[in-house]
């Protein structure tokens, strides 16, 4: 399946993660309609973490820095199909082992948009080419070597929730 389109219908849900509606990803972001979003955090065979730059055509949050791969989950789709979906997709591979879900929490930013965020972690043995249209920069670090880039760089304020909380999970 390729990256969804701004055109593209998802399902639109309220407080309790129940489906109340469908809308377009465009019209849902345009009236902060609270909708469905999957964080992977992708780890290699040495346990280094995939960090990457958004691109400048992102949607939301353009150019900034993300611990995790993912996206919006599509109409009807499963959260489990999408963390697959999205991950396969943005890390430009294909027969990734299924990612193991974490947790799901209800995100919430500054501006009064929210959405439920199912986190997941998976390990990738493979050779990634990431999507271009998703990926600026990318690399592989120590989990120190991102701790010390947290506080130098500009995060994606809801990767960096589901980071935080991964963080307080693990220990």
């Amino acid at each position: 399946m390729a990256a969804m389109s701004a055109e593209e219908i998802i399902d639109i849900v309220d407080e309790r993660d129940r489906v109340v509606g469908r809308a377009s990803r465009r019209e849902a972001y345009a009236r902060g309609l609270r909708h469905r979003v999957v964080f992977v955090q992708v780890r290699d065979a040495e346990g280094r973490i995939f960090v990457h730059r958004r691109t400048a055509t992102k949607a939301i949050y353009p150019c900034l820095y993300d611990p995790f791969v993912g996206g919006v989950v599509a109409a009807g789709e499963s959260y489990d199909d999408a963390a697959l979906r999205e991950a396969e997709e943005e890390l430009g591979v294909s027969g990734l082992p299924r990612p193991r879900r974490l947790f799901t929490f209800l995100y919430a930013d500054d501006a009064g948009a929210s959405w439920w965020s199912a986190v997941y972690a998976v390990r990738c043995d493979l050779a990634v080419r990431p999507q271009v249209e998703e990926v600026a920069w990318y690399d592989f670090l120590p989990e120190e070597e991102l701790e010390a880039r947290i506080t130098d760089r500009e995060w994606v304020p809801d990767g960096m929730e589901a980071y935080r909380r991964v963080r307080e999970s693990a220990g």
